[in-house]
């Protein structure tokens, strides 16, 4: 993992580009990032560094969380993760923020998904269900037979049934940067990202689409059926 940042998903809105396009953006808090710890090959047998996010109360952190920031002489803060391989040189007590990343550049978002509780087979494996009519005797949103008479006459592993649905951790790889705005400590990346307004996401660079393999282009705003063509004489 190049670079990495801890960041606070604020919500959703939309921005224009140069050229009018109208572009989609979640807005996320990526800053301040305390460095925490810088982990060495001699002393730990790999390379990592912890960044911190949001500053917190000493008796609202846990006492061996405390001690960890103690020891590092850190303040405690919210949330701590660790990337690997952290390619930008720091040290503990340093800060980043936003400015790790410029605009156009490509990012991967790890979140964990809005949790929906307790769901059936429509919502949550999108069946068909049964017949919504009378004669239907009650069963329209069930999953059906899900056993067999012959052998092994038994539930196939991995079938399909009713369950808890989201909260899960994911990752949407390839979110383009749209602006960064420093003083704001805030980044606008283009699309959705996992996860409710408040929780915390990292972001990552792009492991597909690293840093200076592709440059932003601005589309061009699409011509309406009834524009007229360049040249066409005016009647």
């Amino acid at each position: 993992m190049p670079v990495g940042l801890l960041g606070k998903k604020l919500g959703q809105t939309r921005v224009y580009d140069a050229v009018g396009n109208c572009i989609p953006v979640t807005v996320v808090l990526a800053g301040p990032n305390r460095v925490i710890q810088c982990k060495t090959m001699e002393r730990d047998g790999y390379r990592a560094v912890q960044l911190g996010l949001m500053d917190q109360k000493e008796q609202r952190v846990p006492k061996p969380l405390l001690g960890h920031f103690k020891k590092h002489n850190a303040l405690p803060v919210r949330r701590v993760t660790e990337f690997r391989n952290f390619s930008k040189d720091v040290k503990p007590g340093d800060v980043v923020g936003p400015d790790l990343f410029a605009a156009g550049d490509f990012v991967d978002a790890i979140g964990v998904t809005k949790g929906h509780g307790f769901e059936g087979v429509v919502r949550r494996h999108r069946f068909g269900g049964g017949d919504l009519t009378h004669g239907a005797k009650g069963w329209h949103r069930r999953s059906g037979a899900i056993g067999c008479r012959l052998f092994p006459g038994t539930v196939q592993r991995g079938m399909k049934m009713p369950g808890h649905l989201g909260q899960v951790r994911r990752t949407v790889q390839n979110l383009e940067v749209i602006q960064v705005r420093s003083g704001d400590n805030v980044l606008l990346i283009k699309g959705a990202i996992p996860g409710a307004k408040g929780d915390f996401v990292v972001l990552r660079e792009s492991k597909k689409m690293p840093k200076g393999t592709v440059k932003r282009v601005a589309k061009q705003p699409e011509k309406g059926k009834g524009a007229k063509k360049a040249g066409a004489p005016a009647k």
